[in-house]
């Protein structure tokens, strides 16, 4: 079965009763209420959202990913279970004990695959992809060439070229044009 992801973007108080959550709004008093089973990532992106330690626990105890933003709309935490089964735990076990070069490894191929699905959205539009492509293949292990960061300024500037002095800034809450 499909999992729900909950977003809560306003004021609310999130609490539980009979294994369900009941959300009641603050801007319209109204109560809504989702079966904690049925979710699988819950986002708190809101200053105002008040949380029970009952609701963490029993998310927490269902493998629901529980993730919190900050102001400016960004995450800045996630929670999981840690306990769910041992096949996680031995997963989590094994993150840690991989040995460097293969690390590196990992690395290399989820920027490649990043620059390649960049590569592809522009194709998509009709935009000129073939510097990506190249970027791609020559991605080394680590990505010591840096060919994400050369990606992302190729493909930001062709995602917007009526902007030509559009930057993105890390703490901003919305991107800037000059």
């Amino acid at each position: 079965m499909i999992k729900r992801t909950l977003y809560f973007g306003n004021p609310a108080y999130l609490k539980t009763k009979n294994e369900q959550l009941l959300v009641e709004l603050a801007d319209t008093g109204e109560t809504k209420t989702a079966a904690i089973e049925d979710i699988g990532v819950l986002i708190l992106d809101h200053q105002q959202i008040t949380i029970t330690h009952s609701v963490i626990a029993k998310l927490l105890a269902n493998n629901v990913a529980l993730i919190t933003c900050d102001d400016i709309h960004h995450p800045t935490g996630l929670m999981l279970n840690l306990d769910g089964h041992t096949l996680q735990s031995q997963r989590f076990q094994a993150q840690l004990d991989a040995s460097v070069p293969l690390k590196k490894q990992l690395w290399q191929q989820t920027v490649a695959a990043k620059i390649i699905n960049q590569a592809n959205l522009l194709a998509q539009y009709r935009i000129a992809n073939k510097t990506l492509l190249n970027l791609a293949a020559k991605v080394k292990s680590g990505d010591s060439d840096n060919c994400e960061a050369q990606a992302a300024n190729y493909y930001w500037k062709n995602v917007f070229p009526l902007f030509p002095g559009f930057k993105r800034f890390r703490k901003a809450s919305r991107p800037t044009i000059y």
